[in-house]
């Protein structure tokens, strides 16, 4: 279970050191929007030697965010960041097409014990639509959205509505598609002020509304906000279970359904309860 997704630019040996300390479930080193091109080299051999000295050092998961395969300089990424250690890629601007050709780029630097996995970002009007497609592919573990390409591409900036209308549909397609795939969905970064703690938190419930169980995070001190959102609060454990007992219980007894306090308990309610627990169970280290 990843709540949490901190971006670092991998340009920055100082962030890339400090990124350990993070409480994220992940950071991903990123090679794209945050190095500038004239330092995309430095960042390169920055996070491979961040993979072979600084990584076990960290408990969660290290992911890279290559460059777009649209830019030309994705395969070259990859010479140096494929390495032990490193739990998946990140693509930007994903579509149906950039997945396959990421994996035909990564399989040839791959041993028998590392085959890495892909989060594809979507994040523009093409991926949006193709999320369906993007989710059937191999190695696709997560589906992620983008807001930023993907609203500049509608015209508009990213200072949305406080609902975030202008994003339901995409966060919709996405987390339906994550959710068909039987794989998380993780929301978009917060583009606002680094400052405003309870945007991220109004965007980030918004998002759980919506299927998400992450979200990406620009600023280490979005962190701990993003997982209190995404971490199931004490009132829906004991509920989950609650409807775990009362269910089994109810089949103990040959029936298909029972109530809760007034409230209809069947296998659905079951299922969701028995998620909810399991990713509780994660969480407490199993």
């Amino acid at each position: 279970m990843m709540r949490s997704l901190l971006f670092v630019p991998a340009n920055s040996w100082r962030l890339l050191l400090s990124s350990v300390k993070s409480e994220a479930d992940a950071v991903v080193l990123d090679l794209e929007d945050s190095v500038p091109i004239g330092e995309k080299e430095t960042a390169r051999w920055f996070v491979k030697e961040f993979l072979r000295e600084v990584r076990d050092s960290y408990r969660g998961k290290v992911f890279v965010r290559v460059n777009g395969i649209e830019t030309g300089l994705t395969e070259e990424d990859l010479k140096y960041v494929v390495n032990r250690g490193l739990d998946g890629l990140v693509l930007p601007k994903a579509t149906a097409e950039g997945v396959v050709k990421l994996t035909s780029m990564v399989k040839p630097l791959e041993s028998s014990e590392l085959r890495l996995p892909v989060i594809p970002l979507l994040e523009t009007a093409r991926g949006v639509l193709e999320a369906k497609e993007v989710v059937s592919l191999p190695r696709v573990r997560a589906l992620a959205f983008g807001m930023g390409d993907y609203l500049r591409e509608l015209g508009l900036d990213v200072n949305v509505s406080d609902q975030e209308w202008e994003v339901l549909f995409a966060r919709s397609m996405v987390s339906t598609s994550a959710a068909m795939g039987n794989v998380p969905a993780i929301d978009t970064p917060f583009l606002g002020l680094i400052i405003d703690r309870e945007g991220v938190r109004r965007q980030a419930l918004i998002a759980r509304r919506l299927g998400f169980s992450g979200k990406f995070a620009i600023h280490p001190s979005h962190v701990p906000v993003i997982n209190e959102v995404f971490t199931p609060s004490e009132t829906e454990v004991r509920e989950a279970e609650e409807i775990v007992r009362a269910y089994e219980e109810a089949v103990r007894r040959g029936l298909g359904a029972t109530s809760l306090r007034g409230m209809m308990i069947d296998r659905m309610n079951y299922e969701r309860a028995k998620r909810l627990l399991r990713e509780v169970s994660e969480l407490d280290g199993g």
